[in-house]
């Protein structure tokens, strides 16, 4: 499969759970924990969520003082997004909507749509838009089928010590965990910063070789 080289960002309490806005909004981390997720953002030529992700955060995906934007991908199962929704109203990169149901939605006319699997979008991205490194900051559905397909690059997550969200149903990394992923995959970790002061610690792994 051709698909760009693909990196993912998110922010996990001190028992592995990730924000859920029914529990807590966003903005649950630190100043410096959101100044690293717009500093992740710089390189990359594409940024992607899932809806729910986006609907909850109310993202933007630009990158502040950057003259290429990057392309705004959201990946939806309905594509049913607001049209009075925070990423359609800021002005950014194109954005481009992966639909992998069978409804066709009614959005904005500069909203590219596609229709069908996560694979088959990657490899778009990759051979017709000329992506080379995509960045996914969640949810834990759409980094979980990532790993699934095996096309994780480099993980960077907070571990925000100073919360928990417990629950056998509340999300993790990789979504809810009910199932093993089909095979394990193995990372080695390349940065280790930990911020005592505000409960934190940035990690960050590569695929290993």
């Amino acid at each position: 499969m051709s698909r760009p080289w693909i990196s993912t960002n998110l922010a996990i309490s001190a028992d592995g759970k990730i924000s859920s806005v029914a529990r807590r909004p966003s903005g649950w981390t630190s100043r410096e924990d959101h100044a690293r997720l717009l500093q992740l953002r710089e390189s990359a030529d594409a940024l992607i969520v899932g809806r729910g992700t986006l609907e909850s955060d109310r993202m933007t995906l630009t990158v502040p003082g950057k003259p290429v934007q990057p392309l705004r991908c959201v990946v939806s199962q309905t594509g049913r997004i607001s049209a009075d929704h925070p990423l359609f109203q800021k002005p950014g990169g194109p954005v481009h909507l992966l639909v992998t149901g069978g409804s066709t939605p009614d959005l904005p006319a500069e909203v590219t749509i596609h229709h069908g699997s996560l694979a088959g979008f990657l490899e778009t991205l990759a051979m017709g838009l000329g992506v080379r490194h995509l960045h996914c900051e969640g949810g834990g559905q759409l980094i979980r089928a990532l790993a699934e397909l095996d096309a994780i690059d480099e993980f960077h997550v907070t571990l925000a010590g100073h919360a928990l969200f417990g629950g056998m149903e509340a999300p993790t990394a990789t979504g809810i965990g009910v199932d093993f992923l089909p095979a394990s995959l193995d990372f080695a970790l390349s940065h280790f910063e930990p911020r005592p002061d505000m409960g934190e610690c940035f990690l960050s792994y590569r695929r290993a070789q």
